[in-house]
C-alpha cells in the first residue's frame, strides 16, 4: 500500500510533470472509481493542473481551482506515460481504473490490482469535500508537530501502538509497513498501550517516526513513479521480512497475522525476546 513518502514522491513526480499541462480528458474504466458526480468529472477537461500536494496518503491534483483528490487503497497505482494510447479502454478489463490524459499527449492511469477494488477517486471542490480528507490527524512531518503533539496523543490512549500508528485519525499517512518500521526502529512492542509509554519512550518513538519517514522520503526523491515499490520494498528492515534476520541484531524476524493484514517484529529488538501470540496461527495448529 503507498504511504506517506510514496505518495509525497508521487506528489513532486506529478509536479514536475504534470503542472502547467491540460487535461484534455479522463477516461473511465471502472464506474466505481468515481466516488462523486458533481462537479462531473467531464469538468475538468480543458482546464490547467496548477498544483500537486499531498494529504495523508491522498494525492491532490489541483486543477484550476478543482481538484481531483485520488486514495490509492492497498493495491492501487499510478502509472506515467509520456505518450498515452488514445484509444479510450474497454470497461472492466485488466486492472486499470481510471486514465487522465493531458494536452501534449503525455498522462497515466490509475490500476488496482486483486479483487478488493477500493482505489477511489473524487473531483471536489476542496480537498476537504473529501470524507477521508477532513478526518485526518495532523502529519507526523508537519512543521507543528513535535514531541509534545505526540505526547498529547498518547496521553491516555487505549489503543495499541501498531494501531495507533495505523489509525488515519490520529496521525496522517503512516500504514501498515511504516508502522513496523517505525516500531522496529523505536524498540517498542507493536502491542503496547500508548499509554504506557515512559516520557523517554515517547521521545524514542517520535524520533523514530521522523527518521523512517523522513528518510524514506529522501530515498524516494527524484525516483520515477514506476521504481517507488521496488525502492520501499528493499529497503524495509522488518516488514514484508518474516523469517529472514533482523539487520540489527540478528534475530529471526516474526509475524503476528490478522483477518486481513499482518505485522512483522523482532522479538530482540522490541518484546524482550519473547515472541507475540498469533491467534490465527494459534487455531490452525490445534
Amino acid at each position: 500500500m503507498p504511504e506517506l513518502p510514496e505518495v509525497e514522491a508521487l506528489a513532486a513526480f506529478l509536479t514536475e510533470r504534470a503542472v502547467g499541462r491540460v487535461v484534455a480528458r479522463v477516461d473511465l474504466a471502472a464506474f466505481s472509481v468515481l466516488k462523486t458526480y458533481d462537479p462531473p468529472v467531464t469538468s475538468l477537461q480543458g482546464l490547467e493542473v496548477t498544483g500537486v500536494s499531498r494529504h495523508g496518503k491522498f494525492l491532490d491534483l489541483d486543477v484550476s481551482g478543482l481538484h481531483l483528490v485520488v486514495h490509492l487503497a492497498r493495491a492501487g497505482w499510478l502509472r506515467w506515460s509520456d505518450a498515452l494510447s488514445p484509444t479510450p479502454p474497454r470497461m472492466g478489463k485488466g486492472p486499470l481504473a481510471a486514465r487522465v490524459h493531458l494536452d501534449d499527449g503525455s498522462g497515466f492511469d490509475l490500476t488496482e490490482a486483486g479483487t478488493q477494488k477500493k482505489l477511489a477517486m473524487y473531483v471536489v471542490h476542496s480537498p476537504y469535500d473529501v470524507p477521508g480528507v477532513a478526518r485526518l490527524g495532523p502529519d507526523p512531518l508537519g512543521p507543528g508537530f513535535g514531541v509534545s503533539e505526540l505526547a498529547a496523543i498518547l496521553d491516555g490512549s487505549r489503543q495499541q501502538l501498531k494501531g495507533l500508528l495505523r489509525d488515519q485519525s490520529v496521525l496522517a499517512g503512516v500504514g501498515n509497513a511504516y508502522s513496523d518500521e517505525v516500531l522496529h526502529a523505536a524498540k517498542l512492542s507493536p502491542f503496547r498501550l500508548g499509554s504506557s509509554l515512559s516520557v523517554a519512550e515517547v521521545e524514542g518513538l517520535y524520533d523514530a517516526l521522523q527518521s523512517v519517514l523522513r528518510d524514506a522520503v529522501a530515498r524516494a526523491h527524484g525516483l520515477a513513479a514506476g521504481d517507488l515499490k521496488k525502492e520501499k520494498k528493499t529497503a524495509m528492515r522488518v516488514h514484508g521480512r518474516t523469517g529472514l534476520a533482523c539487520p540489527v541484531c540478528g534475530d529471526t524476524v516474526r509475524e503476528v497475522s490478522f483477518a486481513d493484514s499482518s505485522l512483522q517484529y523482532c522479538p530482540t529488538c522490541q518484546t524482550g525476546g519473547k515472541p507475540l501470540a498469533d491467534r490465527r496461527l494459534s487455531r490452525l495448529l490445534k
